[in-house]
């Protein structure tokens, strides 16, 4: 399946989604500029995603970079803004950024509920830069007409969860914002949506209290008997870049195998 060329930009694209979609992104045809916040022993995992988006012929910019930082954001889009020069600019922006506070919102021991501060910074990685990268892109002019933007969402949007609370809470407003910005980038026959994949083994969930358990589950309830991989929902994503696909927005699309609907 090959896109028309241009530009995708990831935020998380070092792991998990974000890393299945930068390679599958680059096999359609698009370059890939992937935002990661990586220390020493992670960082060859995200080298790995870019040396992969290469030998695909696609180029490939990688920022270690808090994607939640104003001024690191604008040094990135200015560096996507050159490297696009006066060819195709961004045809894809995908959030999938993990890196919240897991604790209840109420606390039953001493110090054990979630901070103001904790929450804050929860709702703002998770929920509302994908607003601000969304701004600074549209601000730049760097998004294509026509352009998809996604959103990586969860059950905990729609239910409580043991130990989700703030995740859960951003997870909502991320929602709200997905809606929102279908239609004000409406003008620029620009969708967004954003999807809500089935239980899936990636290191963001493995620091989920009873990980374990859920991926129990899952298996059970799941039609498939499995868990969803990361590379079901990169192809999810692809598919719904395809052109066809411009009258789809404003939603929460489930990529599960049916487990969201079972059981």
């Amino acid at each position: 399946m090959a896109l028309e060329p241009g530009w995708c930009v990831i935020l998380g694209a070092s792991s998990g989604f974000g890393a299945a979609a930068a390679r599958a992104f680059a096999r359609a045809g698009l370059d890939v500029a992937g935002v990661h916040l990586d220390r020493r022993a992670t960082l060859p995992l995200a080298e790995g995603v870019a040396k992969d988006v290469e030998a695909t012929g696609r180029r490939a910019r990688f920022f270690n970079a808090n994607a939640a930082d104003s001024e690191a954001r604008a040094a990135i889009v200015a560096e996507i803004a050159r490297a696009a020069g006066g060819g195709p600019r961004v045809r894809v922006l995908l959030h999938s950024l993990a890196f919240g506070t897991l604790r209840p919102l109420i606390a039953r021991a001493p110090g054990e509920a979630a901070s103001a501060a904790q929450l804050a910074m929860t709702l703002q990685v998770m929920a509302t830069s994908l607003v601000e990268w969304a701004q600074a892109l549209v601000g730049a002019e760097l998004l294509e007409r026509g352009a998809r933007v996604f959103a990586m969402t969860s059950e905990g949007g729609q239910r409580a969860l043991p130990g989700y609370g703030p995740v859960g809470v951003a997870k909502a407003a991320l929602e709200a914002a997905i809606r929102q910005l279908a239609v004000e980038l409406a003008p620029l026959e620009a969708t967004a949506n954003a999807i809500c994949a089935g239980v899936t083994d990636t290191p963001a969930v493995r620091k989920i209290p009873g990980h374990e358990r859920l991926f129990e589950l899952a298996r059970a309830r799941n039609p498939r008997g499995r868990l969803t991989t990361p590379q079901d929902v990169a192809g999810a994503l692809v598919a719904l870049a395809e052109p066809g696909c411009g009258w789809l927005t404003g939603n929460v699309i489930r990529v599960d195998g049916g487990e969201g609907i079972s059981g």
